[in-house]
C-alpha cells in the first residue's frame, strides 16, 4: 500500500486532555481548525476529567518561538512592556514514591507580584510519564478577564549527576481558561523512580522551577498620545516595516521640515502625490490625537492591497525611499536634503606594496552595512569594514604600466646610411650606440607583471545622521538558504568614530570634525528568516527618555529596554533562591536590533530643530483641518445615525439616464439617486418643505411620491406614497372628509374633540397605529367623560379626524419603521412631477380610486436598445387599445402605429415577460400601480430585416444571460488572450464552438477548459470533463468549501460560491472525448549511465497496466542493453516509497503529488542471494531548527546491494564508484543508519548488514543507509543583494 509522510510541521502547543486530541476555534465568517495526533509533542494544562491515556512528551519545547510571516501576531515580548522579574523556586518533596495522593500542590511563591505554585501527578496523569505545571495560586478569586504572561521552566534534578537534570522550557499567556501550563509527559516514570537513575535520593524529589514575569498592559484602553505626547501609525496587515522606518523618519526634525517646505499645492490629491502624502502624515502625527492611518502614503506608492500584506525589509525601503524623496525634491528649495543628512563618503583603494602605485575611487553612501556574524559590537564592524585585505598569489593586482619586465628582445645591425628616423618600430625599439659605421639596435617587448598589493576602505567624512544596517541577515551557501543571525551585538550610546587616532578616516579626511555621534532610533526586528514583526525605540530629543513605536501603541521605555535588550543573544534570568542546579535560566532571543541611527553630536542643534506650523503651508494647513473636521462630522455622523434615516428620491430624469444603461429590469438603482439624511422625529410634510429648496432638485412637492416595498398609500391633503418594489396589492385607506354628524351637542363636540387630543398625543409621538383596542379605549373614555354612550356614527367621526391629524404630522421614523417590516434599510422614493405646456410646474392630477400608475419603456429591435419612455395614470378598468394614440405620442410614433405591449414581471431568478392582451381590462390583466409595460412597434408581416431578438421577451432574456469571459492560454494563466461575449445558458458545446472558431481551429473536441480559482486567482487543478458541465455558468461558479460550511451553519447562501468571468484552454493534439478515456503519466526515466532523467509523458488506456507502461518507455528511451528489465518507482520527498507491481492498473496511479521514476534494474539486483540485503540509500543534511535537529533529505535516492559481513569501507567504495564521486569530495561524506529520522553514524570497520532487519524493505523507507554531505545540486541563481524574503517581490515605489 502506498503510504506518505509529509513534511515535518512546527507544532503549536495547544491546551489539551484526550487521547486523540482536536483543538477547534469557529470565529465566522472565518473557519479553522488545528489537529494534533497523539505521536506529536504538545504542550498541555491539567485536567481532572481525564480519561483514557494522554500523548506522549519527548523531547524540549523551545523556549521562545519565532514569530510567523503574519505580521499582526506580534511575539509576547512585544504585548509586555514592564521589566521581567524573575525568581527560581525550589520544591522539596521528601518520602516521594509514598505519595498516595493523584495530584500534589507546592507552596505558593511570588514572582512579578503574582502567587504561582508547582503542580505535579506523582503517578502520571493518566500517562506513564510524570506529570508537572505551572499553576496560577490564586485563579480562583482573581477578577473576570485576568491575564497574565510567564516564561517558565520545570526540573527534575538529578542530585547524582548535575548534568542529567531533565529540564524543559516553555512560555505561556496565563488566563481563566488556562490557569495552569506545563508538561504532561515531563518524564518516565521509570526513570524516575529507578534508584540508580539519581532522581530519588532517600526518596526526596527536588523540583525547581524558574518563572519571569512580565506585566500586561492593558492595550485596549490605553491612550498614547495622553501618555507618552505621542501617536502611533495604523497597520494595513504587513506594513509594520513601513510604520517603524516613518516614525524614524519622523522624528528627525530637519527631515520633516524639509518635507512640509516640499513644493505641493491645494489640487494635489494626496494618493497620486508622494511629497503631499507625506506632508499629511507627519502633519497627523504631529498633531492628531489618536494614531494615524498609512494608506494615503502606501496609495501614493502605487501599491494595492496585495502590496499591504506583503512584508519587505525595513533596509530596502529605506534606501527606495530617500531615492524616490531625493528625486521628488530636485529643482525644489529643499534640494539635496537627503544628501546633506544622509549621504557620507568612503575610498576604496588599491595599493601596491613593491611599486609605487594606488589606485582610488570616491563613493557615497546613505546608510552602512555593518557585520553582525563574528563581531561583538559595532566597533568590531567598522574595523572588520576597513580591514586590510591582501592581494598575493592568484589574486596579485593588475598595476597598469607598473611592474613591467622585458619579455624578448633581439640586437639588429643596421647599415651606417640607414635613415633611423624612417625606421617602423617593432614593439619598441632603441639604438644605444653608432660607431665605425655600424648601428646597433635593440628591438623587445614588454609584459606586464601582476604585482602584490592591499586593498581596502576608509572613510573621506560621515553623515550628520549615520543610519547603520546590520546585517542580520545572511545567505548560507551550505544549505542554500537565507538564515537569521541572532547572535549578540552591542551598539552603544555614544559612537566615537574618531577613536584610536581616527583609523577610520583617510589621510584626506577633515580631521577638524569631530565624529562623536549619539543614539537616536533602534528599529527592532523580531522574529525569523521569514517573516516577524518590526517596531522602533526612539528618543525624539536625545534625551535620556525612550519611547517604543509598536505600530499603533506608544510606550515609555529606559535605555535597558532600548539597548541591551535588544542586542539579541541568549537572555540569562538572574537566580534568587540558591538550589542544587545552579544553571543558568537561558533562552535565545529572537528581537534584536536592525537598524541604528546615529547622530552627530555637534550636528544635534541643527537637526533637532523645532518645527511648528509656520513651516507648514497654508493649503496644507487648510486641507488637512478640513479633512480633520469631516473625520470628526463622520465620528459624530455614526455616533447620530440612530437618530436619523435615510431618504432616496427618484425622479423621471432618474429613470430616463438609467434605463437601458445601468439597469433594464425595474425602474430605477437607488443607490444612484439623490439622497438625503433625515431626522426620524422631522414631520414628512417638513422634509417636503426642504425638498423643494435644495438646489437643482426644486421640483415642488405639489406631487406624489412613492415609497416601500408594501405599496401601501399614505394619503393627504398633501402627498401620496408610491411603492417602487415589488408587485404587491396596495392598501387605500379613505380619502379624508369632514362632515357634520347630526345629533351632536356642541358641548358634546368640545369633549369629543379633547379626548381626540389626548387619544392622539398617546399614540402619535410613538408612531403606533391605531388598533381596534386602542379604539374600544377611546369609546369607553368618551362615555366616562360624556356619561353616556356615544353614538357609533360620532366615534367613526373621531376616527376620521385621527387619521387627518395623523397623516399631518406623520413623522419620517414612521415611514422608515414601516418600510424596514418589509426588510428594507432605507426609505426610497420616487417623485412625480408634472409640467405644463410651457414647462412650468403644475399640481398633478387629482386621483381617484380607479386610477393606477403605470411605468412604460420602450424596445427598439434594430438597435437593442431599450429606453425609458414615460409613465400614464390609466383606468383599472380601461383597457391598453385606449391608450395606443398617448403611448404613440410618448415614442415619437405616428398615432396610428401597430404596437405590442408586454408586461415585465420579474427578473430573478428567470425573466418572466408576458404579452399583453390590448383588449382585456388592466384589472383583468391583474395590471397595478407601479407596473412596467414594455412595447415596441409590430413587425411587418414580411420582412427580409433580420434582427438578434425581434421582441421584448428574448432581448430581456439575452440581458439576463449574457456574459464576458476572459480566455487565458493554460500555459500562459496571467495573460488574457482574448474575450468573448457568450450567454450563461450557452452549452458546452456552443462555448468550446465559440472558442473553436475564434482560434480558427477545426474540431472544437481538441479544445479543453480549465476553470478559474476566485481565491487563489489560478487554474484549478482538474480541467472540464467533455460534456461534464451543462451551461456556461456551470463553468464560471466556484464553490468555496469554507463558504458552504458557514451556509449550511448559518443558513446563509451569500458565501457559498463566487462567479469568475475567466477560463483557461488547451489545444490538444487529440479529441478530448479520446484523451479522457486515456491515463497520461508523467515519468522520469533514469538510464543506467547517465546522469541526467529524461522526462516522459506517457499516455496509454486506463485499463493498461505498469507493465504497459515499461513497455511503452522502452520504445521511446535507448537502453544501456537491449534486453534490459525497467522497474516503476513512487518517489515523494527524495525517498522511495513504492515499487509498482507490473500487473498495477495505471487507472490509481497519482502523480500529481508523487514524483514517477523508471530506471533499469541492475543484474545484481535481479537474482538476490539468501545472504544479500536491498536497502534504501537517501542523502541527507542535518539542520536546527526551534533547538531540534532536523534530518532533510535531498538529491535522488536508490537501492542498494549489501552482502553479508560486508564492512562500512567497502559499501563505500561500492557507492563511489556508482555515484562518481571525486576522492576529496568523498572523503567529506558521512555514512549513518537511519531509523525514524535518528542518524546512528557508522564506522569504515561496521558490518552494514546487521543494521537492516531481516524482512522485505521494498517500502521500509524508514531505515535507510544515509549519506551526509552538503547539497551541491544545481539551484536557483541567488543575487547578493537579495533579501531575506526570497519568493517576494521587491519593493518599488511607483508614482
Amino acid at each position: 500500500m502506498t503510504m506518505m509522510t509529509p513534511q515535518p510541521l512546527d507544532v503549536t502547543p495547544l491546551p489539551s486532555d484526550s487521547h486523540f486530541f482536536i483543538h477547534a476555534h469557529f470565529d465566522f465568517p472565518s473557519f479553522s481548525v488545528v489537529y494534533c495526533c497523539e505521536d506529536e509533542e504538545m504542550l498541555v494544562p491539567h485536567s481532572d476529567l481525564v480519561e483514557g491515556p494522554q500523548p506522549l512528551v519527548e523531547g524540549p519545547q523551545p523556549m521562545e518561538v519565532a514569530p510567523g510571516d503574519n505580521d499582526n501576531a506580534g511575539s509576547v515580548e512585544n504585548q509586555a512592556n514592564e521589566e521581567p522579574q524573575a525568581s527560581r523556586y525550589t520544591w522539596t518533596i521528601e518520602n516521594f514514591s509514598r505519595l498516595n495522593m493523584k495530584k500534589l500542590y507546592s507552596d505558593v511563591f511570588t514572582v512579578g507580584g503574582y502567587k504561582w505554585r508547582v503542580l505535579i501527578f506523582p503517578k502520571g496523569n493518566n500517562v506513564d510519564y510524570l506529570s508537572m505545571y505551572l499553576d496560577v495560586a490564586d485563579s480562583a478569586t482573581l477578577p473576570y478577564g485576568w491575564s497574565r504572561y510567564a516564561q517558565f521552566s520545570l526540573a527534575i534534578v538529578n542530585q547524582m549527576h548535575n548534568k542529567l537534570t531533565v529540564k524543559k522550557d516553555t512560555q505561556h499567556q496565563f488566563n481563566q481558561r488556562e490557569s495552569d501550563w506545563g508538561f504532561t509527559s515531563f518524564m518516565p516514570l521509570s526513570d524516575l523512580y529507578d534508584p540508580n537513575k539519581g532522581y530519588l535520593m532517600n526518596d526526596t524529589c527536588i523540583v525547581e522551577a524558574d518563572v519571569a514575569v512580565r506585566k500586561v498592559i492593558d492595550y485596549w484602553a490605553y491612550d498614547s498620545k495622553k501618555e507618552t505626547g505621542y501617536v502611533g501609525l495604523k497597520n494595513q496587515g504587513a506594513t509594520c516595516y513601513l510604520n517603524s522606518l516613518l516614525q524614524t523618519l519622523y522624528h528627525i526634525p530637519y527631515f520633516r521640515k524639509a518635507v512640509y517646505h516640499m513644493p505641493t499645492t491645494e489640487n494635489d490629491i494626496p494618493t497620486g502625490s508622494i511629497p503631499l502624502a507625506l506632508q499629511s502624515l507627519f502633519y497627523k502625527l504631529q498633531y492628531n490625537d489618536t494614531s494615524v492611518a498609512t494608506k494615503e502614503l502606501t496609495k501614493s506608492f502605487g501599491w494595492d492591497t496585495y502590496d499591504s500584506f506583503m512584508q519587505h525589509d525595513v533596509q530596502e525601503l529605506n534606501r527606495v525611499l530617500c531615492e524616490k524623496l531625493e528625486d521628488k525634491m530636485k529643482g525644489t528649495v529643499v534640494e539635496g536634503t537627503i544628501q546633506k543628512l544622509f549621504e557620507g563618503h568612503l575610498m576604496n583603494y588599491i595599493e601596491c606594496i613593491n611599486v609605487d602605485f594606488k589606485s582610488t575611487r570616491k563613493e557615497s553612501f546613505y546608510d552602512l552595512q555593518l557585520d553582525v556574524k563574528g563581531c561583538k559590537d559595532v566597533y568590531a564592524s567598522f574595523d572588520k569594514y576597513v580591514e586590510v585585505e591582501r592581494l598575493e598569489g592568484d589574486n596579485k593586482y593588475h598595476a597598469e604600466e607598473h611592474g613591467l619586465q622585458v619579455d624578448n628582445y633581439k640586437i639588429s645591425v643596421l647599415h651606417d646610411n640607414l635613415d633611423l628616423t624612417k625606421l617602423k618600430p617593432v614593439e619598441r625599439q632603441i639604438a644605444f650606440f653608432r660607431d665605425m659605421g655600424v648601428v646597433a639596435m635593440v628591438s623587445y617587448s614588454l609584459q606586464s607583471e601582476k604585482q602584490d598589493a592591499k586593498k581596502g576602505v576608509m572613510f573621506i567624512d560621515f553623515p550628520p545622521v549615520l543610519q547603520l544596517q546590520l546585517k542580520r541577515f545572511e545567505y548560507d551557501f551550505m544549505r542554500d538558504t537565507m538564515v537569521k543571525i541572532n547572535d549578540r551585538y552591542e551598539f552603544p550610546l555614544e559612537l566615537d568614530l574618531d577613536r584610536d587616532n581616527g583609523k577610520y578616516l583617510s589621510p584626506d579626511a577633515d580631521r577638524s570634525v569631530r565624529n562623536l555621534y549619539t543614539l537616536h532610533s533602534v528599529l527592532v526586528h523580531s522574529g525569523g528568516v521569514h517573516g516577524g514583526h518590526y517596531y522602533a525605540f526612539i528618543r525624539p530629543t536625545l534625551t535620556d527618555q525612550w519611547y517604543k513605536f509598536d505600530d499603533e501603541r506608544v510606550t515609555k521605555e529606559d535605555v535597558k529596554r532600548a539597548l541591551e535588550e535588544q542586542y539579541g543573544g541568549e537572555e540569562e534570568l538572574p537566580q534568587t533562591n540558591p538550589g542544587y542546579n545552579n544553571t543558568p535560566f537561558k533562552f535565545t532571543k529572537y528581537s534584536n536590533a536592525y537598524m541604528l541611527v546615529y547622530i552627530r553630536v555637534s550636528d544635534k542643534d541643527k537637526i533637532i530643530c523645532d518645527v511648528d506650523e509656520k513651516d507648514i503651508a497654508e493649503h496644507l494647513r487648510i486641507r488637512l483641518k478640513k479633512e480633520q473636521e469631516e473625520k470628526e462630522d463622520k465620528r459624530r455622523y455614526k455616533a447620530q445615525a440612530h437618530l436619523y434615516t435615510i431618504i432616496k428620491v427618484a425622479r423621471d430624469e432618474d429613470l430616463r439616464e438609467q434605463i437601458g444603461k445601468d439597469i433594464y429590469f425595474d425602474l430605477v438603482d437607488h443607490d444612484k439617486v439623490r439622497n438625503f439624511r433625515i431626522q426620524k422625529q422631522l414631520p414628512f410634510n417638513l422634509f417636503k418643505t426642504l425638498l423643494e429648496e435644495v438646489k437643482h432638485f426644486n421640483y415642488g412637492w405639489s406631487g406624489r411620491c412613492r415609497r416601500g416595498c408594501q405599496r401601501t398609500w399614505y394619503t393627504s391633503s398633501i402627498s401620496a406614497l408610491l411603492d417602487l418594489g415589488k408587485k404587491t396589492k396596495p392598501y387605500l385607506p379613505p380619502k379624508p372628509t369632514i362632515d357634520n354628524p347630526g345629533g351632536s351637542s356642541n358641548g358634546n363636540m368640545c369633549a369629543m374633540l379633547l379626548i381626540c387630543i389626548l387619544f392622539i398625543c398617546i399614540h402619535v409621538p410613538t408612531f403606533k397605529w391605531v388598533t381596534i383596542i386602542d379604539l374600544l379605549h377611546f369609546y369607553f373614555l368618551c362615555v366616562a367623560v360624556i356619561g353616556k354612550p356615544y353614538p357609533i356614527f360620532s366615534l367613526c367621526y373621531v376616527i376620521l379626524f385621527y387619521f387627518i391629524v395623523h397623516a399631518y404630522v406623520l413623522q419620517v421614523g414612521t415611514l422608515r419603521e414601516v418600510s424596514n417590516k418589509a426588510h428594507n434599510a432605507e426609505l426610497k422614493l420616487f417623485l412625480e412631477v408634472e409640467h405644463g405646456p410651457d414647462l412650468q410646474l403644475v399640481p398633478p392630477p387629482e386621483k381617484i380610486k380607479e386610477d393606477i400608475l403605470l411605468f412604460f419603456k420602450l424596445y427598439d429591435p434594430q438597435k437593442e436598445e431599450l429606453r425609458y419612455a414615460g409613465r400614464l395614470f390609466v383606468k383599472s378598468n380601461g383597457k391598453p387599445i385606449e391608450i395606443l394614440t398617448k403611448l404613440n405620442e410618448l415614442a415619437g410614433f405616428a398615432p396610428d402605429q401597430e404596437i405590442e405591449l408586454f408586461e415585465e414581471i420579474k427578473f430573478e431568478p428567470s425573466v418572466m415577460c408576458e404579452r399583453l392582451d390590448k383588449l382585456a381590462s388592466f384589472r383583468f390583466s391583474q395590471i397595478e400601480d407601479g407596473d412596467i409595460i414594455c412595447f415596441q412597434k409590430s413587425p411587418p408581416p414580411e420582412t427580409d430585416v433580420q434582427v438578434r431578438f425581434p421582441d421584448v421577451p428574448s432581448y430581456l432574456e439575452y440581458v439576463k444571460n449574457r456574459q464576458i469571459v476572459h480566455f487565458r492560454a493554460l500555459e500562459r494563466p496571467k495573460e488574457d488572450e482574448f474575450c468573448l461575449e457568450l450567454a450563461k445558458n450557452h452549452t458546452y458545446d456552443d462555448v468550446v464552438e465559440r472558442v473553436a472558431q475564434h482560434l480558427s481551429l477545426d474540431d472544437p473536441s481538441k479544445i479543453r477548459l480549465t476553470p478559474h480559482n476566485c481565491y487563489s486567482q489560478q487554474a484549478k487543478p482538474n480541467p472540464i470533463k467533455y460534456r461534464s458541465v451543462d451551461h456556461l455558468i456551470d463553468m464560471l461558479i466556484h464553490y468555496n468549501q469554507v463558504g458552504l460550511i458557514l451556509a449550511y451553519a448559518w443558513d446563509n447562501c451569500d458565501c457559498e460560491w463566487r462567479i469568475s468571468d475567466i477560463l483557461y484552454y488547451e489545444v490538444l493534439d487529440i479529441p478530448l472525448p479520446e484523451l479522457q478515456c486515456l491515463k497520461t503519466l508523467k515519468v522520469a526515466f533514469h538510464h543506467a549511465t547517465k546522469d541526467e532523467a529524461t522526462i516522459l509523458n506517457i499516455r496509454l488506456p486506463k485499463p493498461s497496466t505498469v507493465g504497459d507502461v515499461l513497455n511503452e518507455i522502452k520504445t521511446k528511451v535507448e537502453l544501456s542493453q537491449p534486453n534490459a528489465e525497467l522497474r516503476l518507482l513512487e518517489v515523494f520527498y527524495h525517498k522511495i516509497y513504492k515499487i509498482f507491481p507490473t500487473h498495477e492498473k495505471i487507472e490509481n496511479i497519482n502523480d500529481q503529488y508523487w514524483t514517477l521514476r523508471a530506471e533499469e534494474i541492475p543484474e545484481e539486483e535481479k537474482n538476490l542471494g539468501q545472504n544479500n540485503r536491498l536497502i534504501h540509500v537517501y542523502h541527507f543534511t542535518k539542520e536546527t531548527a526551534q533547538n531540534q535537529v532536523q534530518v532533510q533529505n535531498f538529491g535522488e535516492p536508490f537501492f542498494l546491494v549489501i552482502h553479508e559481513g560486508e564492512t562500512l569501507a567497502e559499501v563505500k567504495a561500492r557507492i563511489q564508484k556508482k555515484l562518481q564521486v571525486p576522492d576529496e569530495e568523498f572523503s567529506k561524506w558521512k555514512f549513518a543508519f537511519l531509523s525514524l529520522g535518528r542518524p546512528e553514524y557508522l564506522e569504515d570497520s561496521d558490518i552494514v548488514s546487521t543494521r537492516f532487519q531481516r524482512r522485505d524493505v521494498y517500502g521500509a523507507w524508514e531505515q535507510y543507509l544515509g549519506l551526509e554531505h552538503s547539497d551541491t545540486t544545481p539551484k536557483r541563481s541567488y543575487n547578493a543583494s537579495q533579501n531575506r524574503h526570497t519568493f517576494e517581490k521587491p519593493i518599488k515605489i511607483y508614482n
